[in-house]
């Protein structure tokens, strides 16, 4: 028995609507986060506190704001990169135009 090329579409787009459904319904559902995200802000600005720690494994990926020149050759200037965030990240924007006029 085959299956009609027409059953598989229905299929696929009856499977994307439910998806869509469930987003929609996620939506409404964390539409009311806006109150604790206001009232992390706040923390923050209370706190002075850097950016977000996206990796935790290299400091230059930690905070990328405080990065420095030399920290992703800390091992030596031909070194490979070894924390696999360094290749997901790039370098922040004043150590890429540092030199430059």
């Amino acid at each position: 028995m085959t299956v009609r090329k027409s059953t598989v579409f229905i299929a696929f787009v009856a499977a994307e609507l439910l998806v869509l459904i469930a987003i929609v319904v996620h939506a409404f559902i964390v539409g009311g986060r806006e109150s604790r995200l206001a009232e992390q802000r706040a923390m923050v600005k209370r706190l002075s506190l850097t950016d977000l720690a996206l990796f935790t494994d290299a400091r230059y990926t930690r905070h990328p704001s405080m990065a420095d020149l030399h920290s992703p050759f800390q091992d030596y200037p031909l070194s490979f990169e070894h924390f696999p965030s360094g290749s997901l990240m790039a370098p922040p924007p004043h150590v890429r135009t540092y030199g430059r006029h």
